[in-house]
Parts: structure tokens; sequence; C-alpha cells
């Protein structure tokens, strides 16, 4: 007899993670809806959220421990044995090369957040400082550039979307994307509102351009031209907020010095766009009240892509669109998702460390070079940087020479067949989970989320899973002694706060691995099984510390609850909150408190910038004859996902991950709409079928993300469930600053199959989709 009931948690598609509700029937996931609880997406849905179910249970899942042998193949082995080997090959590879040996890839990710934290304890404890993940894929050139802006690489500006009478969309296409709450419900409010206007600029006409009131069609990898005409035209216009670079910035005269000397007839040129529809542009935002600028990986992984990040944010800061209702802001943090580590480099490569992160692009030179400090062992966890990592064949020539490797994830992924053991976490709705991602401001929030269905036989919650292999290294104490901290949390929250931090004088070396004494002590005592969030206790006891009237109007308090206590009652808020709860609202004014630098100003000039953007060349660019269509890598669409979706069986539309094509550019080739077409570049080459899609410019091209895995077949063959895409794409062709591949900007020729290899890839994709 079925027994079917709702029950509340988020989606893990994309980082705005909306609450949704699961309809859970005999265990599984069925169906998904809306949360209409949740005070941050008020139930709102997109279509990818509907296929979560091909998530939580598909054939890839893992549910044993594994461990490779010399031939190669994999055998099964209990959770003891694994733990026990792992541990010992993790002592005797510290002991004989130290903890700078060791990185850690991902920590968190794949739909599982809440490890990172418990990953990133152990690693830490062993003496590892080294991270990489998919934020230093992506975003690591803004937090450098907001770090000398704001002070701190931990500032990070939000965007008040919901407010604005002008949205400046520039290398995203959140109508696919999201990136901010409601994105959908908010585009189609600006489409009707008469006074609300968008614009885009974008390579590709999409679905967020054709909504647009001005779309600027930039040419591939030309974004620097296109911002630096827009900001060159604004400041010949004298169309700049002067009281507000006077009180709140520095810097200006050195910016304005560089602005002036762009050729704005050239760059725009450069550029391929009209000076009339600059002139446009321009006027528009004159016009507006109340701006608000929404970039993405377009930008942050395309040409330039520091450089743009800089632009986009002397964009904000010269026309005062920033700080007020409207505009962009900076947010509060519950805890920081990221570090702040200026002027710090990895010896092994001489590679910049940003926001405490190392940029997957130089992860395989940091394990092949010969340097005595490079890397032996990688420890992953819940990624996949065979797939997802630029340049594949290198990635993976790193991974085999590693002489240890381990990987936890749900899913027997590309990276997880290369590694020495793999181990099987439970599912992102099978425990307890939360992410780190609130971005917004005036009100912020966060969700923590308990399981909703039951794990998997055979798999662990990485909290357990770390917890085990702590205390096999000799790093966590046994039960006997963490039981009166156990005690004193079911005892009240005071008595547990004086107690552990009694335990934490008395050890201080316990203070890298403080989530795992939290998740071991006061994690039993939470309700509904969330103890995997008991680290964000000292992260509410910071955060109200920072800042205590924030707190209070999150949470409707007064002065009844004094300020000791705050911190207590805002984590029991979190944990309680079932829906997702507000964990700060700010005013306004309150926005230059959160600018790091003494004097709680933007600080506009960053030298090496300036000297950047004054070196661009127009003939720059200009594609490559030997390779010339220009592929953006990484596509988001209204059908994929990330790495966690596997099973191709979740996909209604775009089945084969298509090579989006303009048809003249196809017509040229003597090619067909549907046809298998090899693409070529330096690093690599793979066949994709071919779609015509005009609203790609000519001599563009773009494949998505998140195909290319190995999947089972109806048969029992492994094949690949579409195009994967970084074996064309190469690590040096990358910001020279914080390593962001150009994955937008990526040089290919085209070539069409043979008759006989044609067949054979559409009998493999009829096999893999039957």
């Amino acid at each position: 007899m079925s027994s079917q009931v709702w029950r509340k948690t988020a989606c893990n598609l994309c980082y705005i993670n909306c609450g949704i509700e699961v309809l859970v029937d005999d265990g599984r996931i069925a169906k998904v809806r809306g949360d209409r609880d949740n005070p941050k997406s008020q139930g709102y849905l997109c279509n990818k959220a509907g296929r979560i179910p091909f998530y939580a249970r598909h054939k890839d899942r893992l549910t044993t421990p594994l461990r490779r042998r010399a031939d190669d193949e994999f055998e099964a082995i209990d959770w003891d044995t694994a733990i026990a080997e792992i541990a010992a090959r993790l002592r005797a590879l510290v002991d004989r090369h130290g903890g700078k040996s060791i990185a850690l890839y991902g920590g968190g990710g794949q739909g599982n957040h809440a490890g990172g934290a418990y990953a990133n304890a152990v690693l830490r404890a062993l003496g590892s400082r080294h991270v990489f993940n998919a934020l230093s894929q992506e975003k690591t050139g803004d937090f450098w550039v907001n770090g000398h802006l704001f002070g701190s690489q931990t500032c990070h500006t939000a965007e008040d979307v919901h407010h604005c009478d002008l949205l400046f969309v520039i290398g995203a296409n959140p109508w696919v994307a999201h990136g901010f709450p409601n994105a959908r419900d908010q585009l189609n409010q600006i489409r009707k509102d008469p006074n609300r206007k968008l614009i885009v600029i974008d390579p590709r006409r999409t679905e967020t351009a054709e909504m647009a009131d001005l779309h600027l069609a930039v040419r591939p990898g030309a974004d620097a031209f296109l911002l630096g005409t827009i900001l060159a035209t604004l400041l010949r216009r004298d169309a700049l907020d002067h009281e507000f670079l006077a009180q709140r910035t520095t810097g200006f005269a050195e910016v304005k010095e560089a602005l002036l000397r762009i050729p704005v007839e050239q760059w725009a040129d450069a550029a391929d766009i009209p000076l009339d529809q600059i002139e446009r542009c321009a006027d528009m935002i004159v016009a507006a009240k109340a701006m608000t600028v929404r970039v993405e990986l377009g930008i942050q992984q395309g040409v330039n892509s520091t450089l743009n990040s800089y632009l986009e944010k002397l964009l904000i800061m010269l026309t005062g669109s920033f700080g007020r209702k409207g505009t962009n802001q900076l947010h509060s943090w519950l805890q920081p998702l990221w570090g702040n580590t200026p002027n710090q480099k990895f010896a092994a490569t001489e590679t910049e460390v940003i926001a405490g992160l190392l940029p997957p692009n130089v992860f395989p030179q940091a394990v092949l070079t010969d340097h005595p400090d490079r890397l032996r062992g990688v420890w992953i966890d819940s990624s996949n940087p065979a797939n997802t990592a630029a340049n594949t064949a290198e990635v993976e020539k790193a991974l085999r020479a590693l002489e240890f490797c381990v990987v936890v994830d749900v899913a027997m992924t590309e990276t997880a067949r290369l590694a020495h053991y793999v181990l099987p976490a439970s599912s992102q709705y099978e425990k307890c989970e939360f992410t780190l991602f609130n971005f917004e401001f005036p009100t912020n929030y966060f969700h923590v989320r308990p399981r909703v269905v039951p794990p998997l036989e055979g798999t662990l919650p990485e909290p357990e899973i770390y917890t085990r292999l702590a205390r096999a290294l000799g790093l966590l104490p046994g039960d006997n002694i963490l039981a009166p901290l156990r005690e004193a949390a079911l005892h009240s929250r005071p008595t547990f706060a004086a107690a552990f931090r009694a335990f934490v004088a008395e050890n201080p070396a316990a203070a890298p691995f403080g989530s795992l004494l939290l998740y071991n002590t006061l994690g039993p005592s939470l309700p509904d099984g969330t103890a995997a969030a008991a680290p964000l206790w000292a992260a509410a006891l910071a955060c109200a510390k920072r800042a205590p009237e924030a707190v209070r109007r999150a949470l409707a308090l007064g002065d009844e609850v004094p300020d000791a206590l705050l911190g207590d009652v805002l984590f029991d808020a979190i944990v309680n909150a079932r829906s997702g709860t507000a964990i700060t609202r700010h005013t306004y004014e309150e926005i230059w408190s959160l600018i790091s630098h003494p004097d709680r100003k933007v600080h506009l000039a960053i030298a090496p910038l300036l000297v950047w953007l004054n070196r661009l060349d127009p003939v720059d660019a200009s594609p490559a004859a030997e390779y010339p269509f220009i592929l953006a890598a990484g596509q988001r669409r209204m059908f994929n996902a990330n790495q966690i979706f596997r099973d191709p069986a979740w996909r209604r539309d775009d089945p084969d991950g298509a090579l989006l094509i303009n048809a003249r550019d196809l017509a040229s080739l003597g090619a067909s709409d549907g046809e298998w077409i090899a693409v070529k570049s330096p690093a690599g080459r793979i066949v994709a079928r071919c779609k015509v899609d005009d609203s790609m410019r000519e001599g563009q091209l773009a494949l998505p993300h998140g195909y290319g895995q190995a999947y089972p077949a109806k048969d029992g063959e492994r094949l690949s469930n579409g195009p994967r895409v970084n074996v064309l794409t190469d690590g040096h062709n990358c910001d020279p600053i914080a390593g962001t591949p150009y994955h937008k900007h990526v040089a290919v020729r085209l070539e069409r199959l043979p008759v006989t290899e044609a067949a054979a890839y559409e009998e493999r994709s009829r096999r893999i989709h039957q």
C-alpha cells in the first residue's frame, strides 16, 4: 500500500536553491512543487526542478566503498576496511611529504554542499591548505577585483532586481540560468512595465535578449572593448554621479585618465557595435533612477575576464548605482563561502591563491611538475574534474599520476574511475543539507533541510564519513571523551557553550576540526536529524556579533533578547525553520559597514587593471584563420543542469547536447541540420550533433555543460550521454591573474564526418536514449 507525504526541502540545481516540496512515495521522490512558505522563493519553481527525481535514483548510484586493484578494476570493500586503509595511506603520505602534498578538490558540490565543512576540517588538520573547486573555475577574478575595491575578497555584490527600473544584463541569460530569486517572474514584470527597461550584452540573442529594450550583440571575446566604450561615452558626456564618487569612493582621477585614453570609435568597431547603439545605451543609463547590473560566466569565463569584472564594477560605481534601493549592493554572510587571501601564492606553480582557492586550470601542472612542493595526493569531494576542468586529457593524466586519490560522491563519475578509493555518499535528499550561497540584500536568508527520503543502503552522509576518517587518523577524540560535551548540549546551550570553549582551550590542536567536534557533540541535540548543521552554531554567533541589529530585524526581535544570547536565537531559528528563515535585514545605509577598507569607501583605482585596459588592442578581437569559429563551451540551456544529472532520460529536449550553429555557417560547410559534426581545437576533438539556431551570431558556436558522462545503456554498455566539452578546452587559455578558463571563447574548426563514423554516432545516441 502506497504511503505518500509532501516534505519541504530545496532545489540543488543552481545556487539560488529555491524552496521546494517533494512528494515522497514509498521512500522515493515522485513529484516536485514550489514551497509557498519559503520566505525567499515563495513558491517559485522552474522547469529544471521538476526533474529532481532523476537525480535521486539512477543506475550510477554508488552503494559500497570501492578499491582499485592493480588491474585497474574496482572491488567492493566494507566501510571499516576502506576507512582504515585510506587513513593509513593518508598518514604515510603526510609523514613522507607533509600536508602541503595533499589538496582538496571540491568539498561540497554536485548537490552535496554541507559536506564541504567536514572535508576542509580533516584536510586542514593534516596540514593541507590547497583547495580547488568550481568557484575558482568561474568567479575568482571577480573576487580579486572585489578585494581591491572593497578591502576583502569576501565582499561580494548582489543585485536588487526586484526594485530597479533598469536591469543591465552582461554575459548572462537569467531566463534560463536564473542567478537571482524568481528570475522569470522578475523578467516578466520588467517586460510588462513601460517604466522599466532591460539592456542585454551577449553575442547570442538569448531568451533574455529577446525580451530586452536594447540588445548589444557584441563580438565574442570583445566584452572589454564594449564595456570600455560605454564607460568612455558616459565620461565624455559627463554623465557620472560626481556626488557619489566624491563621498563614497577614492581613485576616480586615475580611472578617469585611463578612460579618456580609450579610442571610442575603434573599440566600438572591435566590439562590432554601432556607435548609435552605444549612445542609446548611455541614454538609458542616464535616464534610469535605479540601475542594477547582473553578470555571469559570459564575461567571467570570457576573454579578459578579470578586467571584465573590473569594468562591470566601474559601470556600477561611476553611475552611483550602488547602495540604494534597486541598485547593486554588498550582502551579509552567515559564513563566508570563500576566504580572503591577498598576496598568497602556491609555490609549485607560482599561482596566486585568490579567496583561498586555486584554479583548476593549474591542477595538472601542480601534479605533473617536478617541483618539490607538487601535489601527490588529492581528496575529491562531490566534484568531477575529469569532466569539468579544462583539457580533459591533461586532467586525466594528472589523476593517473597521483600517488593517492580518493573520491567521495553519490555516483561512479569519470573522476571516480581514476581514483584509488571511492566512497559512496548519500544524496542531498537522503541527509541533512544546507547551502552557504546566501547572497541577498537587504534581507538575507538561510535554509537548513532535513533528509526527505531514506539513504540508499551502503551510503553515508559526509559528516559521518569524515568523523570515521578523523578518528582513524587519530585527530578526533573518541565518544567517551566527547560524552560530557554531548550531555552539556542536551542540558542547555549556555552550558554547552561554556563546556565547548573550555574543551577547545584545553585542546588547541582540535581547532582545525571544530566542525567535526560540533557535529559529534552539539549535533545530536538538534531537531529533525539536522546534526550536520551543527557547525553553523559558530557561524550564527559570529553573524550576530557582526550585525546584531540586522539579526534582530530579521527575526523580529526587540531588546528582550540580550546580545549575549542573540547568536543562539539565530542558530535555533535556522535549524528549526523547515522552509528557511531570514538571518539579517539591513538598512541601505548599513551597506557601507560591509566594506572592509578602514575608510569604508570603494577604492576605484586598481593599477594593474588600468594598465591592462590601456594595452587592449582591437586587432586581438578578430578570430584566428586556422580556427575560425568561436565556441562557447558549457552553455546553460533549458534542459541541462550540472554533472549530478547522469541519467539522460531527464532531458525532454536536446538529448544529445547539440552544437548550436547559425544556418549560414552550417550551409557554408555543406552540412544539414541534425548532422553529426567534428569539432576540433588545438587541445582535442569531439563529435556533436549540430542544430540550426539563428539566435547565434555567424562564427559563433555553443555546446552545453552537464553532458559527457558515461552512463549504462539498456544493454549495460557504458556510453557517453553527450559531448565531453572539456576535451576541447585548454587550461592555458585563461585569465592571467585569476587563471579562470576562457571557456566562452574556445577557437575551433568544424569538419563533416565520413558516412560510417556519422552512422556509428547515430547508433550510439539511439542506444543511450532508448
